[in-house]
């Protein structure tokens, strides 16, 4: 078996939490028996014990919110679900992880497996669901082979299965493979794709609580959110919550990339400062330059300049600041970075990744990589600009699915923010490009 990268030891400010069982150096996985020495599954003993409203309860104590993206609160949106209903309830894993710049999904399925699968069983307790799907992109093959293996050791020993510990309840769990489509890390998407039709999203409502997968009721959350539910349910919501900020409880992980000294994946509690995350964790940025700008949850989230970026790294210092923590994707871009071709860059992918279901989304990034490809190749105008913000808007909260808004939202914020930078470019370039009517110079 092919092996996840090798870890790192421990940054003195990270508070391990999720990665408390990755030693240094750890090249394979947490198996069964490791995790059982080290307080495996002894919260979902302790769910076994508690009613499903005492665990709902307990998540939403904590503060826990989304971990994916979108940052929903999670014990509320466990508590959206009806039990009483007569439809079989499911759980979801959304380990699609396509969002540019996210890495954190992998590790936690390849060090620690039996973390997430002990948190969709108490996920699954809590909304009475007897069924389970881990929905993993599909060039995460090693990830797949890992966690197949500790699924099937989960079933060898009664921790999955007709008979879970000898309670009578059942749960089944199994992995299902992604086709590598940025789209299908949308809830309703993935849910599509589950159900073996093509990655197009729903229009909600209904949500999936109410209408998920096969009609049912479905709970879909990130691999990092399950993962923090066992040390919740074993340690309480309120220690949860008090690693945090109010209303931001627990650590996140954060990937660290871009213009870095040492990037890599990070524990932190959320509100620790951004820049003291980019410095002291990442080591400041490299080769002795000034830092330029941060995109600070994946691409999709608005670019912060190197002046707004003294923020707590919580989800509503993010909002206040006008972008978002979003998967925890912390791209670190220096003083020499063009933010012309960071632009032209990321408006390709998301025309690229468009599945076409509406036509906001489908025309929209399809001007914006023409438009965005213009200016990097230097026949823009001036007048581009301000189009891009006009179709950026014309996106915003119109399409069927928030990858409208993805692209929507860096390309307004770098269009605004690195305007005179777009200009200087448009400047720069005016001079080689040849007046009407002439032929251009041709340089065999």
């Amino acid at each position: 078996m092919n092996q996840p990268t090798l870890l790192r030891p421990p940054h003195p400010l990270e508070v391990r939490v999720l990665t408390r069982r990755f030693e240094y150096p750890r090249t394979e996985p947490v198996w069964l028996d490791e995790y059982l020495r080290t307080e495996g599954y002894q919260a979902l003993r302790k769910a076994l014990d508690l009613t499903p409203e005492a665990l709902v309860d307990e998540v939403k104590k904590s503060c826990l919110r989304g971990r994916g993206g979108a940052g929903f609160p999670t014990g509320m949106k466990w508590s959206f679900v009806d039990r009483k209903s007569p439809k079989p309830k499911y759980i979801v894993v959304n380990a699609d992880e396509g969002e540019p710049g996210t890495c954190k999904d992998r590790i936690l399925m390849g060090f620690d497996p039996h973390r997430l699968i002990e948190g969709c069983l108490i996920a699954g307790r809590a909304i009475g669901s007897n069924r389970g799907w881990i929905y993993i992109r599909g060039e995460y093959r090693v990830y797949i082979d890992i966690m197949d293996r500790a699924i099937e050791e989960a079933y060898a020993n009664g921790y999955l299965g007709d008979n879970v510990l000898g309670t009578g309840w059942s749960f089944h769990l199994s992995t299902h493979t992604g086709a590598g489509s940025y789209e299908c890390g949308e809830e309703t998407a993935l849910l599509e794709s589950l159900e073996g039709k093509r990655g197009n999203p729903r229009l909600k409502p209904p949500f999936p609580a109410v209408s998920g997968a096969f009609q049912c009721p479905t709970v879909v959350n990130n691999v990092e959110t399950y993962s923090a539910v066992p040390d919740i349910i074993l340690k309480g919501g309120e220690w949860y919550a008090g690693l945090g900020t109010p209303r931001n409880g627990g650590t996140r992980l954060v990937g660290l990339s871009g213009h870095l000294n040492t990037p890599g994946v990070y524990e932190v509690p959320l509100g620790m400062n951004l820049l003291t995350i980019v410095n002291e964790l990442g080591g400041g940025v490299w080769k002795g330059r000034k830092l330029k700008a941060i995109i600070p949850g994946g691409s999709s989230s608005p670019v912060l300049k190197a002046d707004e970026c003294d923020i707590p790294a919580d989800y509503d210092s993010f909002a206040k600041a006008g972008t978002m923590l979003g998967s925890g994707a912390t791209v670190v871009l220096d003083d020499q970075t063009d933010m012309v071709r960071v632009l032209a860059r990321l408006m390709s992918f998301y025309a690229h990744e468009s599945c076409g279901w509406c036509i906001p989304c489908r025309e929209g990034t399809a001007w914006l990589k023409k438009i965005t490809q213009r200016l990097d190749s230097g026949v823009g105008a001036s007048k581009d600009i301000d189009l891009i913000d006009q179709i950026s808007n014309s996106m915003m909260g119109r399409t069927f699915c928030p990858l409208g808004d993805a692209a929507a939202m860096p390309a307004m914020a770098i269009a605004r923010k690195f305007r005179d930078e777009i200009e200087a470019k448009i400047q720069s370039t005016q001079a080689f490009v040849p007046a009407p009517g002439t032929r251009p110079l041709v340089v065999l």
